[in-house]
């Protein structure tokens, strides 16, 4: 297939897959559908298996949810160029480093190889970690070692070099996130002309949400240094670049960092008075960002990026209902999170 005709296709199936995008108005009704209208309207058939515990529940649930993003991935993917099919690859590796971050976890805290398993995803081979060699491993920094020999070898060494430095989980793991996105970077300027300014633009809208919340978790909640602060960071391609982000992490309160931002944040963010107040604003920009791109892009391959990233925030929010009602919370509850989770972009796991 030609790559006229590629871009063809994928263009329909974009189009045709964004008509199951929640609209504003189903999401308000979300929280008020009983375990029973959400399992027969989503196919989610293990929410009505009363023998099983609360727990097996949530997880299978949990499961579900990913496996029908990763068909809408793989749907996607399919017929794309190479160098194009790797960004989107990418971008859905964050799944293969959730399971690498529970390893770590069960290396840490010794746990059982069946805790362990129960709480991984179960991955396509195109995003699938080396789970039987991980489980042999020692510890942690022999994990890192095996994981070196596979595709994820680049943030492995990394992490590894963190690690032997620090011994401070808290630095392994933002060492992960942080190669991730440097890694969908990497990618997305690999690209030619056509898809590069609107990647660019999409991506930088969810780095300058990401680096900013790092930003102010790392340097005010955590309070880490000016300098390990900035060592976190992945910079922007849109409006926290390298040169803003080195200023910034040496402000010490949250208004001083808001007033220095440019102009088109620091009007977003104004009058927040704390972390969760901006988190929200940014999640909404960027979700306006994102169907921007959907609707308006010239690029099928940022149209499907952006599908994506809305299609896992659509299914983020239906895991927060089903297992608000699970734990038995109420609607009062459960529509606060929804408000926070609003294109959060996360992982679909949230704290029980």
């Amino acid at each position: 297939m030609s790559n006229a005709a590629a871009q063809a296709y994928l263009n329909t199936r974009v189009s045709v897959m964004s008509t199951r995008l929640f609209t504003p108005e189903f999401t308000e009704r979300l929280a008020h559908l009983t375990l029973a209208e959400l399992a027969e309207q989503f196919g989610l058939t293990a929410l009505l298996d009363e023998q099983a515990t609360t727990t097996a529940r949530r997880r299978a649930i949990e499961q579900s949810l990913l496996q029908m993003l990763l068909i809408d991935l793989q749907i996607l993917a399919r017929l794309l160029p190479p160098a194009e099919r790797a960004v989107l690859l990418a971008w859905a590796r964050k799944y293969a480093l959730f399971n690498l971050k529970t390893l770590i976890r069960g290396k840490l805290y010794a746990l059982e190889q069946k805790a362990i398993r129960d709480h991984l995803f179960d991955l396509p081979a195109t995003l699938r970690l080396p789970h039987q060699e991980l489980f042999r491993a020692e510890n942690v920094l022999e994990l890192l070692r095996q994981l070196e020999t596979s595709q994820y070898h680049q943030i492995a060494r990394q992490a590894r070099e963190v690690y032997e430095k620090q011994r401070e989980p808290f630095a392994l793991e933002a060492a992960i996130d942080q190669r991730y996105y440097s890694s969908i970077v990497r990618q997305i300027m690999g690209l030619d002309h056509h898809h590069l300014n609107a990647l660019r633009r999409l991506m930088g809208a969810e780095l300058d949400r990401v680096a900013l919340l790092w930003l102010l978790r790392f340097r005010l909640t955590c309070q880490l240094s000016p300098s390990e602060t900035y060592y976190q960071l992945v910079p922007s391609t849109r409006l926290l670049n390298r040169e803003l982000l080195l200023r910034l992490v040496n402000f010490d309160t949250l208004e001083r960092v808001l007033d220095a931002l440019p102009a088109s944040l620091n009007t977003l963010l104004a009058g927040s008075h704390d972390l969760s107040e901006v988190q929200r604003r940014m999640n909404q920009a960027t979700h306006r960002d994102l169907h921007e791109t959907l609707v308006r892009s010239q690029s099928g391959l940022a149209r499907a990026l952006a599908y994506l990233m809305l299609r896992e925030a659509n299914l983020q929010s239906l895991f927060i209902v089903v297992q608000g009602h699970l734990l038995q919370f109420s609607n009062t509850t459960i529509k606060t999170a929804l408000e926070l989770n609003d294109t959060s972009h996360s992982e679909l796991r949230a704290a029980a």
